[in-house]
C-alpha cells in the first residue's frame, strides 16, 4: 500500500517559496530604482512613469526603453568585471553596479 501523500505540507512548502521569491522580486526592484538613480525622485513621479511605460502602446518607445536598459545593465556587467560584447539575460537585481548611476538618456 502507498503511503498518503502530505497535501498539507506540500502547500505549505509551496506557499513559503512563494513568498521568498516574492522578497526577493520585491528587494531586486528596489536595488534596480537605486542603481538607475531614480530614487531621487519623488514617489509619485516615479509611480506615474511606471504606470505610464505600463500602459505604453508604442512598441518603437518599448524598443527604445529596452535598449536603453540592455546598455545599462552591460555597463554595469563591465564595471564589475563581467565580459562585455554578450548579453546574459538575468535576473534585474543580479548586475547592478554597486553604486547608482544616471541612465544613459532620459526621453
Amino acid at each position: 500500500m502507498r503511503k498518503p501523500r502530505d497535501f498539507d505540507a506540500a502547500l505549505k512548502t509551496l506557499t513559503e517559496k512563494t513568498k521568498a521569491l516574492k522578497e526577493t522580486k520585491r528587494r531586486q526592484l528596489g536595488d534596480l530604482i537605486v542603481a538607475t538613480g531614480a530614487d531621487s525622485l519623488d514617489i509619485e513621479t516615479l509611480a506615474g512613469g511606471l504606470v505610464a511605460m505600463a500602459q505604453a502602446t508604442d512598441t518603437a518607445q518599448k524598443r527604445l526603453w529596452k535598449k536603453q536598459g540592455e546598455e545599462f545593465f552591460r555597463k554595469a556587467k563591465a564595471a564589475q568585471g563581467g565580459t562585455t560584447g554578450q548579453h546574459e539575460s538575468s535576473a534585474p537585481g543580479d548586475s547592478l553596479p554597486s553604486s547608482p548611476a544616471s541612465p544613459s538618456s532620459k526621453s
